[in-house]
């Protein structure tokens, strides 16, 4: 029988706590997907050595929860309109510790998740790892309204490693919030182990006034759109892990290059690869009008775009935003000239412009926006609303999560665990390894139709610089949530 312990953590020094503390939702949070974020860390562990990172991870989760005060609490109404994270003198956050390495157990070792590029489909169901229902998704569970939990942890220890799991709302943070929130814990871990000093805390990581508007009276709000809903003509996707080598994604700069000397990033030449070779290959079979435009966005991280002042790097919450070519002041090519019609580099360079066209002045016009809206919950993103062939990137590259060293050891790599693929998302991880003479590069996952996803495997071009690294997730058998 599988062993498992709970442990209800008290922020350090919790006894000391005012009765009640409020964080405002800002008014950026509701613009992203209303869901739990289910963040994986993959340790090699030896058995010797388990117990002490159990212990050091729960002593380290004691004190970051001191300073990312946010987290420990559940997200609640305001009597004066909008939501808070609200964290009680007696708030606890869970942390499970987790035994799946006993000999009799049919749960995949360390050894066998790294084989399979540490597919969520090596894990099979995620319920076990997880803590229920914050595993991602478009849930009830996880809207505002019914005061979910803000975030909980899972240390499962396999044969030879640990898979440790970072549950949060996404209100809580984006990616780059919750990786300065993971440096934060590694650090204070690497403390506990080491004897050393702890590192500082900024306490205005949890300052977010720079993306929050002032709540508006009643009478000043209007009514807005309804919650986005699925398109009817998506059909089942799952998640294809590639690996594009680091000399393969120079090769794509070089072919990306423009003649005016105008700088393309290495980004700009992989984004508009991908969004050109899944155009090609989804057209014929959704047959769209090759005069019309498709949809494609992009996250934007703002910490290092905010300039009066600087925000500190580590701050947490949702400061990112989006550059759509729906509404960037950008001209949107024709999916023809998406496909063919347009050079290689002038796809690269539209890419380079709607990134470019965000900044911190059309944030601002954005929230005064979503300030007048009555329910602002109803705002949130959600890319399979839009029509097959949509496409939304997600950039983790300065995540840098394997340069955090708890002090036990650091991680070899980490996944966003899904078992309910959203069509049209494209996650792209950083590098495992950064070594001078490694030719490891970025992997993607991207949400492709199942029906279709052989003819991309196979595709000559494609495979000319991406390799294909097997199925990263799959719908869980029992979910809907991703289909209704």
């Amino acid at each position: 029988m599988v062993k498992q312990e709970v442990f209800h953590i008290h922020p350090l020094g919790w006894e000391n706590d005012p009765d009640v503390e409020r964080f405002k939702v800002s008014t950026l949070d509701y613009l992203t997907a209303c869901t739990y974020n289910n963040y994986a860390l993959f340790f090699k562990v030896d058995d010797e050595d388990k117990h002490k990172a159990a212990d050091v991870l729960k002593a380290g989760l004691e004190r970051t929860l001191s300073q990312a005060r946010h987290l420990c609490g559940t997200i609640e109404k305001d009597s004066t309109g909008g939501y808070s994270f609200v964290k009680r003198k007696g708030s606890t956050v869970r942390f499970f510790v987790q035994w799946l390495d006993s000999p009799g157990e049919d749960f995949p070792s360390f050894d066998d998740m790294q084989k399979s590029h540490f597919s969520t489909t090596t894990l099979g169901d995620l319920d076990i790892w997880s803590v229920p229902p914050m595993t991602y998704g478009e849930k009830p569970e996880a809207h505002p309204d019914n005061s979910p939990v803000v975030a909980a942890y899972k240390a499962n220890f396999v044969r030879g490693g640990l898979v440790f799991i970072m549950h949060h709302h996404h209100y809580a943070n984006d990616v780059m919030g919750w990786a300065g929130l993971t440096h934060q814990l590694a650090e204070n871990c690497y403390a506990i182990v080491n004897q050393t000093s702890f590192p500082t805390w900024d306490f205005a990581c949890l300052d977010r006034s720079r993306v929050t508007k002032p709540e508006l009276p009643e009478e000043a709000k209007v009514d807005g759109p309804a919650s986005p809903e699925r398109h009817p003509d998506h059909t089942v996707a799952v998640s294809l892990l590639f690996h594009l080598p680091k000399s393969k994604a120079i090769e794509l700069k070089k072919l990306a290059t423009t003649t005016d000397g105008s700088w393309i990033s290495t980004y700009d030449a992989f984004s508009a690869f991908i969004w050109r070779t899944l155009s090609r290959l989804r057209a014929p079979i959704f047959k769209p009008d090759m005069s019309s435009s498709i949809f494609w966005a992009e996250a934007v991280d703002m910490r290092r775009r905010m300039e009066n002042p600087k925000v500190p790097p580590r701050i947490q919450g949702n400061i990112m935003y989006a550059a759509l070519s729906s509404t960037a002041p950008v001209p949107q090519p024709t999916l023809a000239e998406v496909i063919s019609e347009w050079p290689f580099p002038k796809v690269a360079s539209y890419i380079r412009q709607l990134t470019n066209s965000v900044t911190e002045e059309n944030l601002s016009q954005t929230l005064d926006m979503v300030a007048t809206i009555r329910d602002k919950a109803a705002l949130n993103v959600r890319i399979n609303s839009y029509p097959p062939m949509s496409i939304l990137q997600t950039d983790h590259r300065d995540a840098n999560i394997t340069a955090a060293d708890f002090g036990f050891v650091s991680p070899v790599t980490y996944r966003h665990l899904l078992d309910c693929i959203t069509e049209g998302v494209i996650i792209i991880y950083p590098p495992r390894t950064v070594g001078p003479d490694s030719d490891e590069g970025c992997e993607f996952a991207i949400s492709y139709e199942k029906r279709l996803a052989q003819e991309l495997i196979d595709d000559p071009e494609w495979n000319e610089f991406f390799e294909y690294r097997g199925v990263d997730a799959e719908h869980a058998v029992h979910s809907k949530l991703c289909r209704d």
